[in-house]
């Protein structure tokens, strides 16, 4: 068997990932896909943890549209991450993976609350950990809530899983046909160069504790045990 590369990761999930093409609410298949490809993963030894974001069923947009208070938008979408992760946790476990949800804000009654040591017990143990409601603040992307759990739990890397896209590039490369993919980066060449990979925060949070990253394309099937192989695939971000 082929060792993995890394022994523990952080995947950061966008809610739209769960959505499939219908772009809002859950899509029950894409959902099984995905937790199919983690289960091969799982199989490799790999402890996993996953950050799922909440775009699928709220938007910050949406609530600024409404002339919402940013914290109460806010808000919704944890809510929102957390049905993410029940869903996910749901057809994980019944693919026969054992998986724990946190949540940063307390709701004990449908999960456990976010204990960093317990969370790294149940990865030591052979669970899926699953981190809902962002870091349960307001005014802090899921991608820093990514950042944060990947320092806390001491990942090796944060695996940044984009829908249709197969990298970092100079521009969007949907709108931009000269636009350049990039295969290494440093952190600060994602800060200076304003390169939409993720928010300012989390990239600097996870250059000041030297956590790789490494920007692939979800909808590639088996791209997720490629990276934790180490295939140089998608662009990988490292350095200051």
């Amino acid at each position: 068997m082929i060792e993995p590369k890394y022994k523990r990761v952080v995947l950061k999930l966008s809610g739209e990932a769960l959505a499939g093409e219908q772009g809002f609410g859950i899509l029950p298949k894409v959902v099984r896909e995905i937790s199919l490809e983690l289960k091969e993963v799982y199989e490799l030894g790999v402890e996993i943890a996953i950050v799922v974001g909440g775009g699928n069923i709220w938007r910050g947009q949406i609530g600024a549209e409404m002339g919402m208070e940013r914290a109460a938008a806010d808000s919704m979408g944890m809510l929102a991450t957390v049905m993410n992760a029940l869903a996910l946790q749901d057809t994980l476990e019944t693919l026969g993976v054992p998986t724990r949800v946190q949540t940063s804000v307390d709701m004990n009654k449908i999960a456990e609350p976010y204990i960093r040591r317990r969370a790294e017990r149940h990865l030591e143990k052979g669970r899926v950990v699953i981190f809902a409601a962002g870091t349960g603040n307001p005014y802090f992307s899921t991608d820093t809530g990514a950042a944060l759990r990947a320092a806390e739990i001491n990942a090796d890397v944060i695996l940044m899983a984009k829908n249709n896209v197969d990298g970092v590039y100079s521009a969007d490369p949907k709108i931009d046909k000269t636009a350049t993919k990039y295969d290494h980066l440093t952190h600060m060449d994602v800060i200076s160069k304003g390169l939409n990979v993720m928010d300012s925060t989390a990239s600097s949070l996870s250059m000041d504790n030297n956590i790789p990253l490494v920007v692939f394309n979800l909808n590639e099937p088996g791209n997720i045990k490629r990276v934790v192989l180490g295939e140089n695939i998608g662009t990988t971000v490292e350095g200051k």
